[in-house]
């Protein structure tokens, strides 16, 4: 059995805004820090191309952060798709509500497969970017969903996982002042140009605020966000 390292962090990072604001997050808290991404044959793989892409700018924003950044992993689920019929998966319409983009399970499988790595690997910190505030109604991002899975972790693997949210209660316009605080510019250039969120995977589209469709939720809640969070600068 792998020694549990209590510096070492292991960020569930997909590519996105809040991930890569997650991983920015523990580099700056933990000696090493590893990523792990998940392919569920998600309809937005731009998240995916653009993860090797921010891993790397990321390293050259501080030369702590290029010494703390360590392995990155991407497990396939595609199983996931295969029990899901959700617009994130499948050619459906997105609409809100509980919306059409809710995969069921997926941060609860996500949350497993990366406690199970984190075993392997020694990490004791769990860095993740489920967000309570404006989280599309998607109820596995709800605290107390994070908290529940965080003892199961713990009870299912006699480890002692600490799962961080650090997005949990602050929105997008607090998400980009976050980012601003821990990497100033340099950070929101990337989090802009390099990051991808778009449900439907649209890099063709350049905003203020990123690249997207700018009409699905999750272009939305950026693109209101980044608008809330220039009006105070």
């Amino acid at each position: 059995m792998t020694a549990i390292d209590p510096e070492r962090a292991l960020v569930l990072f997909s590519g996105g805004q809040d991930s890569t604001v997650c991983l920015a997050w523990a580099l700056e808290r933990f000696v090493r820090v590893e990523t792990v991404g998940f392919d569920y044959e998600q309809r937005h793989r731009a998240e995916l191309e653009a993860r090797r892409r921010v891993r790397e700018r990321i390293k050259t924003l501080a030369p702590a952060w290029a010494a703390r950044l360590g392995e990155d992993h991407l497990i396939e689920l595609g199983a996931l798709a295969a029990i899901s019929d959700t617009a994130l998966t499948r050619e459906v319409a997105i609409a809100i509500g509980l919306p059409t983009t809710f995969v069921p399970g997926r941060n609860l499988v996500f949350l497993a497969f990366a406690g199970a790595l984190g075993y392997r690997r020694g990490a004791k910190h769990l860095v993740a970017g489920m967000c309570e505030t404006d989280f599309s109604g998607y109820p596995d991002c709800r605290d107390d969903t994070i908290k529940a899975m965080q003892l199961a972790l713990n009870l299912g693997m006699e480890r002692r996982f600490v799962i961080h949210t650090p997005l949990m209660w602050i929105d997008k316009a607090a998400t980009f002042a976050l980012a601003h605080a821990i990497g100033g510019d340099a950070l929101l250039d990337v989090l802009v140009e390099d990051t991808h969120t778009c449900y439907l995977g649209d890099r063709s589209q350049r905003h203020d605020w990123g690249y997207g469709c700018g009409t699905c939720p999750a272009c939305r809640l950026r693109a209101e966000g980044f608008a809330k969070w220039m009006s105070t600068r």
